[in-house]
């Protein structure tokens, strides 16, 4: 199976509320909100679809497909209309 083991895959990742980082302050969601995004985890990754869900501790991305090798400490960015608004450490 190797690289294309299930175990590998995720289907969410969570990024702490400090860790959270809006470059457009003005689409930044509040808790309870959601907001459909594309992102990104790697760089040079292929944009990906998903949801952000925003919750006190910080927020959820759900993916619509599940992405193999998401790790703690990688970096994502997520975007609307291939404009960057924000990004966050993964928890």
């Amino acid at each position: 199976m190797g690289e294309s083991h299930p175990a590998l895959f995720k289907r969410a990742l969570f990024v702490s509320s400090n860790e959270i980082h809006w470059i457009r302050e003005d689409l930044k969601i509040n808790e309870n909100q959601t907001m459909n995004i594309i992102f990104r985890i790697r760089y040079r990754q292929p944009l990906q679809s998903g949801t952000i869900y925003r919750f006190k501790k910080g927020l959820y991305i759900l993916f619509d497909k599940p992405i193999s090798s998401v790790t703690s400490g990688q970096f994502v960015s997520w975007y609307i209309d291939n404009e960057l608004i924000g990004s966050g450490i993964i928890n």
